[in-house]
């Protein structure tokens, strides 16, 4: 066991504060990573304020992690001392159902096991990247390529792979047109990613501050979805909507916005249940469907392609002493478009 800094939160209601964390030995097939850079998540605010459900603490939330190894176990041929590396929202898995064995971890059949906040194989309950070091099992640490800094680099291991998985899955590219709700951390890799495929992408945010952004950021078009004219002007219009809030929004009205056979998948994550109406889905024969994460080998094609596009996260660096002010800021959705928590000071 080695004890590391850490940042946790010590209660739903409480504001995280410093502390120590004991991580495990490193056994046969563990890395050892030094943390470099974590990005903060809404998932992470949602986790430690009890959104999702009791959770238990303290807790050290932080699932988009760059790092580097600095000790490998004795049977590890993946990943050597000197490699830069990342983790995203998973360490675990069973390794052995159908989904895990085609490379869909992340839809494990026995529950994958989250970063933070789940709990392992032996019975601990896992500890996130807040903090100076990680211990992760070999095949759960995808490698950062050369072309990436780690800084822009963290938060591909969740806001990217988040929306890169469903844009590939559901054949965003050239003649394709994708709207993406919500211009947050989520949302900005979504339109870099999509413009980046070819796609022809179109932003839906709630009013127009953030346009110029978005047409910087890849977008040919940019919508305030408060004004009612947008959704009669739009009707019909894209075969892929991408939905990265996380809170409640008028699905059915959205889904009018798609094309015969179109689909709208939602990434954001909202403590409500999201009602539609079934005729906004016969009506078009359209889909209504959702998407998490990417499995290991998608994470890694994910990393791979942001390298060879020059494509990084918008971040704001702070010290570890801001968190608690980021998590606000967050929540005023005052931020362009992600923080990373430098690790060093810790």
């Amino acid at each position: 066991m080695t004890t590391v800094k850490a940042y946790a939160s010590p209660s739903s209601s409480e504001d995280l504060i410093p502390t120590t964390i004991e991580r495990r030995a490193v056994g046969p097939h563990d890395v050892l990573i030094e943390i470099k850079f974590a990005g903060i998540c809404h998932s992470d605010i949602h986790t430690v304020r009890g959104d999702w459900g009791p959770q238990q603490y303290p807790l050290v939330p932080g699932h988009e992690i760059a790092g580097v190894v600095t000790e490998v176990g004795s049977a590890v041929t993946k990943h050597k001392v000197g490699d830069r590396v990342g983790v995203g929202c998973m360490v675990n898995s069973c390794r052995e159902c159908a989904n895990c064995l085609n490379g869909d971890e992340q839809y494990c059949l026995k529950g994958m096991v989250g970063t933070y906040g789940a709990e392992d194989r032996d019975g601990t309950i896992t500890q996130g990247g807040y903090s100076t070091h990680v211990v992760v099992t070999e095949h759960f640490v995808v490698s950062i390529p050369d072309g990436l800094e780690l800084d822009v680099a963290a938060p591909l291991l969740c806001a990217g792979i988040t929306t890169y998985s469903p844009l590939h899955r559901w054949g965003a590219g050239p003649g394709k047109k994708v709207a993406v709700v919500g211009l947050g951390g989520l949302g900005h890799m979504a339109v870099k990613l999509a413009a980046a495929m070819g796609a022809e992408v179109t932003v839906l945010s709630q009013s127009l501050k953030k346009q110029e952004d978005g047409l910087r950021l890849g977008a040919t078009s940019y919508f305030a979805t408060s004004d009612p004219g947008t959704f009669e002007q739009l009707a019909g219009s894209f075969d892929l909507i991408i939905n990265t809030v996380s809170a409640s929004i008028d699905i059915s009205a959205y889904l009018q916005l798609l094309t015969l056979d179109g689909a709208l998948v939602n990434v954001g994550a909202p403590a409500e249940p999201l009602p539609v109406n079934a005729f906004a889905l016969i009506g078009g024969r359209r889909s209504f469907a959702g998407s998490m994460i990417g499995g290991i080998p998608e994470t890694q094609e994910m990393l791979n392609f942001c390298a060879e596009h020059g494509i990084g996260a918008d971040i704001e660096v702070i010290p570890a002493g801001k968190i608690n002010d980021a998590y606000e800021r967050v929540l005023a959705s005052d931020v362009r478009y992600r923080f990373v928590i430098d690790t060093a000071t810790l």
